[in-house]
């Protein structure tokens, strides 16, 4: 026997053991049951990640609340201050603005240097 019909006869042993399955081909009813399967699975899968959603949204609207809830006392304060500034820098403030620069003319160096 020589080398190269050796070595076919490995290929052919090798090749007729590897495609060798021990389960038979399945049938329609089998394949029909698989689909059903696949299709619940993929129901389920989606049923829990719409359940994971909506508890994460949940989580997330409790948690604004809660810093909404904390935040009222600081917010309150921050408007009021607001509008009291916008007063009290109208009333002090006395000069010509060009351009967002302020120009102060301070009366006592006049009549110091006059």
């Amino acid at each position: 026997m020589s080398i190269q019909n050796c070595s076919y006869t490995l290929l052919a042993i090798r090749m007729k053991y590897l495609s060798y399955t021990s389960t038979p081909p399945a049938n329609l009813l089998q394949k029909a049951g698989l689909i059903v399967a696949t299709a619940l699975l993929g129901g389920l899968v989606l049923m829990f990640s719409a359940i994971f959603l909506v508890v994460i949204l949940g989580i997330a609207v409790v948690a604004w609340t809660v810093l909404m809830w904390k935040t009222r006392a600081l917010r309150k304060q921050m408007r009021n201050v607001s509008h009291c500034d916008a007063v009290v820098a109208h009333e002090q403030f006395e000069g010509e603005v060009i351009e967002g620069e302020v120009i102060r003319v301070d009366e006592s160096q006049d009549k110091v240097s006059g």
